[in-house]
């Protein structure tokens, strides 16, 4: 089905107050829908009390939709309920994994990154590595800053223990082959982690199908709230794992010299958990799985087509991603600072991303010290390009670019 941009606009709020908004900033940070905004907002006003703990009805009432939002998370990834561990968004959920094997690496062994990464991807790694004396080794990228399955092999040895890679890149748009990089790895018997965080939002997310060993994701970017992420983690190693956090809730004995933790994912949900998140979040999931992926794909890929047919039309910019499989558009103004050009943006109301966002590493691939970025999603429309692509065309002229 087409997606009726018209239609979909109605059911986000932020629209009413900023009728002329074009907001083309979603790989940063999605717009809300209402349906979203509702159910938290029916948390904190008809419950709004803890889940677990109370032997209470409002209690058993919030503890039975913080825990349905599981089973939609685990629903929607193809995992079981055991293996969702909520936390505060995709960076919390790969620090965890990170950080849980910081007992488990030793020197000589090798972890696998790439310069496509986010910093919350590669940064943890780079982190054990320094304080196990692992190696961490980089996928080399191809021409077009792709991770390929050829330039994996080439790092892949018998002494690989973790990857870590984006599943969709938050700069490039590109798709990373992931089931054949999987089953590559398992073969060393390495893990592997992925980075979800802009896959979610535009691809149907199989974990058995892939036999990931660990994903995250986040809520903020797939139309839910701030501060909900996802880690999905296989049964066996996430009870495999220690704890990080301690406190309320996540322990089975506590004695004042000993104590013993719950079974995942419970024994890593210190404390009270992130209750309205979870339920915005399992209400997002909702949302999109209505539209469908298949529809999702096909709006965000003609609108990606039509903008950059238009954008390549235009003297001097350069566009670093032209063949992205997602909404994003990587540019820069010839001779301009991306901070100065996006200021044109923002003045026609246009919002785009200016800066490393976060990837430092494939800025400096680029040999950039900063982009600027656009991107496609649900609630755009063919007159977001156009006017998107006026203002490219406006930054050029008042900058003298070209």
């Amino acid at each position: 089905m087409m997606i009726d941009v018209k239609k979909i606009r109605q059911q986000f709020p932020i629209y009413d107050a900023n009728p002329d908004l074009v907001y083309l900033d979603t790989a940063a940070s999605s717009l809300k829908p209402k349906a979203v905004i509702d159910v938290v907002d029916h948390y904190y006003s008809k419950l709004g009390v803890n889940v677990h703990r109370g032997v209470y009805g409002l209690s058993y009432d919030a503890t039975d939709l913080y825990e349905a939002a599981r089973t939609t998370v685990a629903k929607f990834l193809n995992a079981k309920f055991e293996e969702i561990v909520f936390t505060r968004g995709t960076t919390s959920a790969l620090n965890l994994v990170a950080s849980s094997y910081l007992e488990k690496l030793k020197p000589g062994d090798e972890i696998i990154t790439s310069e496509l990464e986010h910093h919350s991807s590669m940064l943890p790694w780079l982190q054990v590595a320094k304080k196990t004396g692992a190696v961490l080794k980089y996928v080399e990228l191809d021409q077009q800053g792709r991770i390929t399955v050829e330039a994996f092999k080439a790092v892949l040895s018998d002494q690989t223990k973790v990857v870590a890679l984006t599943y969709v890149s938050n700069v490039m748009g590109y798709i990373t082959p992931v089931k054949t990089i999987i089953d590559l790895a398992h073969e060393k018997g390495a893990v592997v982690i992925l980075d979800a965080a802009q896959a979610a939002p535009h691809l149907a997310i199989d974990v058995t199908a892939l036999n990931v060993d660990f994903l995250a994701f986040s809520g903020h970017k797939i139309c839910g709230p701030t501060g909900i992420g996802v880690l999905y983690g296989k049964r066996h190693l996430l009870n495999q794992m220690s704890p990080i956090e301690f406190g309320g809730d996540m322990n089975v004995t506590v004695d004042k010299f000993d104590a013993t933790w719950k079974e995942a994912p419970y024994r890593f949900e210190a404390g009270t958990p992130i209750i309205a998140g979870a339920i915005g979040l399992a209400r997002a999931i909702e949302y999109i799985s209505e539209i469908g992926f298949d529809s999702i794909h096909e709006h965000v890929s003609k609108l990606h087509a039509y903008a950059l047919a238009k954008l390549k039309a235009v003297e001097g910019i350069e566009i670093y991603n032209e063949t992205a499989e997602t909404g994003i558009i990587a540019f820069n103004v010839l001779g301009v600072h991306p901070h100065d050009a996006a200021s044109i943006f923002d003045q026609n109301k246009v919002c785009i991303r200016a800066g490393h966002h976060c990837a430092q590493l494939i800025t400096k691939w680029l040999k950039q010290i900063a982009t600027l970025r656009a991107t496609f999603y649900i609630y755009n429309d063919e007159k977001d390009a156009d006017l998107f692509v006026e203002s490219v065309k406006e930054a050029v002229r008042f900058f003298g670019a070209f």
